[in-house]
């Protein structure tokens, strides 16, 4: 379904947004304040921001909610936990929306001109993926009372340092994650980012999120290169979401078991452990994840990568914290 890209799936209800003929293949996302209605249109979505601030029950919130046309998968699980299936079981629930600086580097105006660059687009752009985020984490929390978490998703971020990016700014990078973050938390919930390759770490690191999501299996040794802020971050009590299980290559799913990857860890967290932090430590403050989503993996595949995942978890907290 197009309208359940990534994207267009938080794009509704920001004027600046205009989506041309999704559902064709030639259809586009573009970003235009040239409409005869657009000052009107951004006075009404300011209004409806600050009413939500004042009061996230306000009628005005309606703006900011994702539809089921768009978010499928989002309502369907809602009604699962409402059901009380396997809610016994549950220890967290997870939510994402598309973060700013991808929603905003991947919108162009006619002129192919990246939304980041605009100021007047990334306000309302920053502000409305952080009340979607906001809504989101309420939805959940009214299906069940598990803890909220909130990821940002971020693919974009793994151009940082390329000439395509050449004048963006790293602290106004970290000021508007900071935003989705803390609508996140006020609404109740943890927030998390995923990055599905290398980036600029140090941002993510020094920023407000709980939960760094990263592709361990692929880019370890990029992030523990950083030891010193990966520790400050766990000093602080950040989570690392540890993306050991691979998704990226089929050969990669079938070749690994959950023996060999409990020992790729065991050999990566060599690279972090500290005097007055073991790996028992460490596995405390970690999830184990797929490096990945695994919506574009063959079935078979991706229910792999599943159990892996969790036989993975489980090799370890039988060691390290039985």
């Amino acid at each position: 379904d197009p309208f359940e890209g990534m994207m267009p799936q938080f794009a509704e209800g920001i004027p600046c947004i205009r989506e041309e003929n999704l559902s064709d293949p030639e259809g586009r996302i573009l970003y235009d304040t040239g409409r005869a209605d657009f000052e009107e249109q951004m006075l009404a979505f300011y209004e409806d921001y600050m009413a939500v601030q004042e009061n996230s029950e306000a009628p005005a919130g309606a703006r900011f909610r994702v539809s089921r046309e768009r978010a499928e998968g989002l309502y369907s699980f809602g009604e699962a936990l409402q059901s009380g299936q396997h809610n016994s079981s549950l220890a967290a629930l997870k939510g994402q929306v598309t973060g700013p600086f991808t929603m905003l580097t991947g919108i162009k105006d006619a002129q192919g001109r990246a939304g980041y660059y605009d100021d007047t687009i990334r306000e309302m752009v920053v502000k409305g993926i952080a009340m979607k985020a906001a809504w989101q984490t309420r939805f959940l929390s009214c299906c069940n009372s598990k803890p909220v978490m909130m990821f940002i998703d971020e693919p974009a971020l793994a151009g940082l340092g390329s000439s395509a990016f050449i004048s963006v700014s790293n602290a106004e990078i970290q000021e508007m994650l900071n935003e989705v973050a803390g609508a996140i938390h006020q609404a109740g919930g943890l927030a998390g980012i995923h990055v599905c390759a290398n980036t600029e770490w140090e941002i993510l690191l020094g920023s407000e999120i709980d939960i760094l999501s990263f592709d361990a299996y692929s880019f370890f040794d990029k992030l523990a290169a950083l030891n010193d802020q990966v520790h400050s971050y766990l000093d602080r009590g950040g989570i690392l979401a540890w993306g050991g299980v691979p998704t990226g290559k089929p050969y990669d799913i079938e070749k690994e078991s959950a023996k060999s990857l409990t020992m790729l860890w065991e050999h990566q967290i060599k690279k972090l452990v500290r005097p007055n932090r073991d790996q028992a430590d460490l596995l405390r403050q970690t999830l184990i994840t797929p490096s990945c989503g695994t919506g574009s993996l063959r079935l078979e595949h991706a229910e792999k990568v599943l159990q892996l995942t969790k036989d993975v978890s489980a090799n370890l907290r039988a060691k390290y914290l039985a």
